[in-house]
């Protein structure tokens, strides 16, 4: 990214987060002027693409007229996820017409952090119902289109985040990834997309873990540099979490000077589940490993043995208990049941069906989860990195994995076949990445997933940052048109 000097508003888009929070520091801009940017850029774009569910512009004048701490990233306009995340006396509304009366009475752990950073908070970014889906659609806030092509999705369920940071309104966002939803959005979109370990960012509070352990947070980002210094400011053991990863042993942005080293990568070409693989995510993977040989790592062809059925199963109820739990609790708290009239169709029988799982059923999630965890890290005992496709299609074509289908079973199927790598990492806790290595004939972004083992983000990190020095992207950028019709 550019470390030349400031020359104007319009080349703030040239830059990275840290370059502008550079720019501060030389008081080449002031954080309001990166603020009016920001807000103008999203008044321009998010109207072709539909990326935002909140603005929260007064709030951001006044976190930077009440003074902003002198954090890596001062001064520098930020997004974060309508979802999971709260920042006080806002609506984070989770997606869903249901919650659109939720207003947090205090920031999240993670949100504070991020102030802390000297991070402005302006607008909270579209995902779908409860982060349910792999596209970033709702009744609640519409279709949210993917900037390299308007009539595709930008991914889900961070899918209003990627879409931001690829549509130039900011160079990066905060996201979340339960099954795949920082991942899969970065490979839908050309950007950099990091899910963390088990137990490395706070989720609180009140609770420090959600879907039993697979949910986290991060970002997605232009350039490594950005997620490895947001990483460093936010990581951290949370207080009352039962889950804490193992310290990185010193700076993840410090980290990216040394090299990562002759890397044993293991290339995982079949899903877990046997799922087809489309020929574009084929060849982005294969092209990857190619890659990585040349740059002097050991590439082989190989995969973990897993019980696919049990993890499917397990992942399954998890979720449907909890979005069960979660409508129980929030009828409670607002003193009126939620009914299905507020809710999209795949979320009210998720939440049927959740009242019906048996406890047996997710003691048998928890063994399936920790079973493949072990024969993971056992399997990554001879390997440094798991590189596998980031998903199984292109990006999807809006209409097509909504969660009020019309056929629910078709829905499921189509699911399954999308993105069938992801959930991996979810469920053993590993760190994983998509990084954008390849672009269609057509020219749509597809990444390519590294998989680390547990703890070892700071290894992923130095091979991305090699991969982006030897491959770069971040020059290239969507050109905006108008939305074209469905």
């Amino acid at each position: 990214m550019p470390q030349a000097a400031f020359t104007g508003m319009s080349s703030f888009s040239e830059y990275d987060g840290m370059g502008l929070a550079e720019l501060v520091r030389r008081k080449q801009a002031t954080p309001h002027e990166l603020l009016c940017w920001a807000m103008a850029n999203a008044e321009a774009v998010n109207p072709r693409i539909n990326c935002l569910a909140h603005t929260h512009y007064q709030e951001a004048r006044a976190q930077i007229d009440a003074g902003l701490p002198t954090g890596p990233f001062q001064g520098v306009p930020f997004i974060i996820k309508d979802l999971g995340v709260e920042l006080a006396g806002t609506v984070t509304s989770a997606g869903s017409l249901a919650f659109k009366e939720h207003r947090a009475a205090a920031d999240s752990e993670l949100v504070a952090r991020y102030k802390r950073a000297g991070l402005v908070i302006f607008a909270k970014s579209t995902s779908p119902e409860f982060g349910l889906t792999y596209t970033t659609e709702s009744k609640a806030f519409g279709l949210t289109r993917n900037p390299w092509d308007p009539l595709r999705s930008a991914g889900g369920s961070s899918g209003g985040a990627a879409a931001a940071v690829a549509g130039g309104i900011v160079p990066m966002a905060h996201a979340s990834d339960g099954g795949g939803s920082i991942r899969i959005p970065a490979s839908c979109t050309a950007l950099f997309g990091l899910k963390p370990s088990r137990g490395r960012m706070p989720l609180g509070p009140p609770v420090t873990e959600r879907w039993l352990g697979m949910a986290t947070a991060h970002a997605v980002t232009r350039s490594v540099r950005d997620s490895a210094a947001l990483l460093d400011a936010t990581c951290g053991i949370e207080p009352g979490s039962r889950y804490s990863a193992p310290p990185p042993g010193g700076s993840y942005l410090k980290g990216l000077e040394r090299a990562p080293g002759r890397l044993r990568i293991a290339l995982m070409l079949t899903a877990p589940a046997g799922t087809a693989v489309d020929a574009q995510c084929m060849a982005a993977a294969r092209a990857s490993a190619h890659l990585c040989e040349s740059l002097g790592h050991h590439v082989e062809e190989a995969s973990p043995a897993l019980d696919a059925h049990a993890l499917s199963g397990g992942f399954l109820a998890v979720i449907m208990t909890s979005v069960a739990q979660a409508l129980r609790d929030w009828g409670a708290e607002r003193g009126k049941p939620v009914s299905p009239e507020e809710l999209e169709t795949v979320t009210w029988i998720y939440a049927q069906q959740g009242h019906s799982v048996s406890g047996l059923a997710i003691a048998d999630a928890n063994t399936a989860f920790q079973v493949a965890a072990t024969a993971v890290a056992q399997f990554q005992s001879r390997f440094d990195v798991l590189l596998s496709p980031t998903m199984a299609r292109e990006p999807a074509t809006l209409g097509t994995l909504g969660l009020s289908p019309v056929d629910v079973a078709a829905w499921g199927k189509e699911m399954g076949s999308y993105s069938p790598f992801t959930a991996l990492a979810n469920i053993t806790g590993q760190p994983s990445m998509s990084v954008p290595l390849h672009w269609t004939p057509a020219g749509l972004p597809i990444g390519t997933m590294f998989t680390g083992r547990y703890g070892e983000e700071a290894l992923l990190l130095r091979l991305a940052a090699q991969l982006e020095q030897a491959q770069p992207w971040a020059h290239k950028r969507p050109v905006l048109g108008s939305a074209k019709p469905l």
